[in-house]
């Protein structure tokens, strides 16, 4: 992946809050082994990962929207089991979100699809604009309901499909960025200077500025880039470097994705 992605899990409900519960059984519990799962696939391919919780402790939605907010993660997906009023009458997964467009839309469909595959019924993609932690997040939002808790057979199909669940559920997240990524156009920037100072950084900019030249600084891995212009036409960019090198700088062109 052109850089490094930030996904959020929050494994529903925990503490005091057990959520749906089936003849001693806990969804706060599968909750949190499915998403450490999940977050353990997420690693292995690259993803930063962070949680909400990793322990059976307890935050309201509210504060697992700010949890999320503060993180800077670019995806949050929160993982839970469905129940039923009269138990037995439903079985198979779907996913919940905010509005069905958009981002939230094809991770919502990205992950059921992967999850009708590992054993689930589709029940689709369901719109809960009520939901706070759909509602109140800052980046795209989903929250999975991998199977019905009270149901036998979704309970036999999550424990003896678990690691197929969690793999499920990573994927669709995974084929979700790497659409994403691939939407995004390509642009070019020129690279004038790399500082580890501000201040140098500041100079050389106001420098450019005082110019002509639409320079920026952009702060990466502990240092400063000056930086001209962002062309979608490389040789346009090409142009740019061509004038910034007869102006004495010493250039070099970065290939960026755009967001």
């Amino acid at each position: 992946m052109a850089e490094t992605m930030k996904v959020i899990l929050d494994a529903g409900h925990g503490g005091a809050e057990p959520g749906a519960t089936y003849f001693g059984r806990q969804e706060k519990t599968d909750n949190l082994n499915l998403t450490l799962a999940v977050g353990n696939i997420l690693t292995k391919n690259g993803i930063d990962v962070v949680y909400t919780r990793v322990s059976d402790t307890y935050n309201t939605p509210f504060e697992k929207a700010q949890i999320a907010n503060r993180s800077g993660a670019d995806y949050f997906v929160s993982i839970h089991r469905n129940a039923m009023p009269v138990p037995g009458t439903a079985s198979g997964a779907e996913t919940l979100v905010y509005e069905n467009t958009g981002v939230p839309a094809l991770m919502a469909e990205n992950i059921n699809s992967a999850l009708a595959s590992a054993g689930f019924v589709n029940l689709g993609v369901i719109e809960r604009p009520g939901l706070v932690v759909l509602r109140r997040t800052q980046m795209p939002a989903v929250l999975v309901e991998a199977g019905f808790i009270d149901n036998e057979a979704d309970n036999r199909t999550f424990d003896q499909n678990f690691q197929a669940i969690a793999q499920a559920i990573a994927d669709g997240i995974l084929k979700t960025i790497r659409e994403e990524e691939a939407s995004r156009p390509e642009y070019y920037q020129i690279q004038t200077g790399v500082y580890q100072s501000r201040q140098a950084a500041s100079q050389q900019a106001n420098q450019l500025l005082s110019q002509g030249y639409p320079a920026f600084i952009i702060h990466d891995n502990g240092n400063y880039k000056v930086r001209v212009g962002a062309f979608l036409n490389m040789d346009n960019a090409v142009r740019m470097e061509q004038q910034l090198k007869n102006a004495g700088y010493n250039t070099f062109m970065v290939r960026e994705t755009g967001v």
